[in-house]
């Protein structure tokens, strides 16, 4: 008996020591692959650095290369130097300095396209369509314009001179405006739709870090008016943004104790799996999610949830179909790198990534594919995966006329409005006569 319990003990020992040693031996080719890989790539930029015939910028040389490698992998895993750093923390923070304006390029010009409201900004007079020349003495264009931001943020306090041209004025403008602390705001409308009805429509633009409080505000709010028979949310063109914001939304329409999504990173077997954790505000109403082709992310998260627990109908075009979850992890001299650590999977266990980034043999050695494409809602009804999330209910927003397509790409809509807005003294935009305006737009 004794033999055979020593017998067994020797067993169990070797067959630990064996795993042991084929983990160690794992890890041991890993690292020492990476330090190799280190050495050589320390050694080629060195090299390239100091005998390149012509003069190199060392820090924007190592950049293009970190820039390279990651381009392999996905486009969500980024470098980020300090001047980027930014951006990320408003991302994340949901606040800045600045002066409350969104902008972009319309026909080459930096052109305001969206106003907060009362922030400097939209209190001292600059409107939509005005076009920046200058920001203090720097001009303003395209040319320059991936660094504008920089130049319209900074602490609260600062001052700031902008000059304007504006469509429909001949001379350029002089504004002076004081920098604010800037909130995000995620929810950009809420209310009765119409204002006699029951029914409530909710936009929500981002998963900064407000937006679950924002969602909870607007629903007491409306619940303190009257009661909600349906809730139309729209998170159409929402880009989405924040995992645990994404987890909080989604417990304003869930029951407590339904999941919300699942994450799972490189080693499958740890899976983080998030609960509702709260009772829901809408309990009562009936939910209909709007969705489109640049709804993403935690938009489809949300979306995904509401689906597979058949609390609300989806209604839209298929979402864009990212599930992947980045994680920021700080490097030194205020930099850090967002990188692609796990892909999250809805309560039916759908994966919804449309792009399989790991197609790239050279590059992966390993990586976990989606075989299953068909899921059960808590109702039974099926859904799929690998695609974003389809709506139960396809509608689509685009119009199939090329005239409108062609005068909106040319953005002719955009500039008629702000020349009729500058040139015109509205006093009530409800009262406009469509017919002039449509003649007024044909001139």
């Amino acid at each position: 008996m004794n033999k055979y319990i020593k017998k067994n003990r020797l067993w169990i020992l070797l067959c630990a020591l064996i795993f042991a040693t084929g983990f160690n031996t794992i890890n041991s080719d890993l690292y020492f692959n990476i330090a190799k890989s280190i050495d050589t790539f320390g050694k080629v930029y060195r090299e390239v650095s100091i005998n390149y015939v012509d003069k190199i910028n060392p820090e924007n040389f190592m950049l293009a290369g970190i820039k390279g490698m990651l381009s392999s992998l996905d486009p969500y895993t980024n470098y980020i130097d300090e001047t980027m750093k930014k951006d990320l923390d408003v991302f994340t923070k949901g606040k800045y300095g600045g002066i409350g304006t969104s902008v972009g390029l319309r026909k080459n010009k930096v052109t305001i396209l969206d106003l907060m409201e009362g922030y400097p900004a939209q209190r001292q007079g600059l409107r939509v369509g005005d076009i920046i020349l200058k920001v203090d003495s720097i001009t303003v264009n395209k040319e320059n314009y991936k660094n504008l931001s920089n130049y319209l943020k900074g602490e609260p306090g600062k001052i700031i001179n902008l000059t304007i041209g504006r469509d429909g004025i001949k001379d350029s403008l002089i504004f002076q405006l004081v920098l604010e602390e800037i909130v995000i705001k995620n929810v950009n409308y809420y209310g009765f739709i119409p204002e006699d009805g029951n029914n409530v429509y909710i936009k929500l633009s981002g998963f900064s870090r407000s937006a679950g409080s924002e969602v909870k505000n607007a629903l007491l709010d409306l619940k303190s008016k009257k009661d909600i028979n349906y809730i139309i949310f729209d998170l159409r063109g929402n880009p989405g943004g924040l995992l645990d914001q994404a987890i909080d939304v989604s417990e304003k329409f869930l029951n407590k104790g339904d999941i919300v999504v699942s994450v799972i990173g490189r080693d499958t077997s740890q899976i983080s799996k998030y609960y509702s954790k709260e009772t829901p505000l809408a309990e009562k109403s009936k939910v209909v999610v709007l969705v489109d082709g640049a709804s993403a992310s935690a938009s489809e998260i949300v979306a995904g949830a509401i689906q597979d627990h058949d609390r609300g109908v989806i209604i839209g075009e298929k979402s864009f179909g990212k599930g992947l979850v980045q994680t920021v992890m700080p490097l030194s001299f205020n930099s850090s790198l967002k990188i692609t650590t796990a892909k999250y999977y809805t309560p039916s266990g759908r994966c919804i990534q449309e792009i399989d980034y790991s197609k790239n043999d050279e590059i992966f050695s390993y990586s976990k594919k989606e075989i299953k494409n068909q899921f059960f809602t808590a109702n039974k009804r099926e859904v799929f995966a690998n695609g974003g999330i389809t709506p139960d209910s396809i509608v689509s927003n685009s119009s199939q006329s090329k005239q409108v397509q062609a005068l909106l790409a040319r953005g002719m809509f955009f500039q008629f409005a702000t020349n009729y807005f500058n040139t015109n003294t509205i006093s009530n935009i409800d009262k406009l006569d469509a017919n002039k305006l449509f003649l007024e737009f044909n001139k």
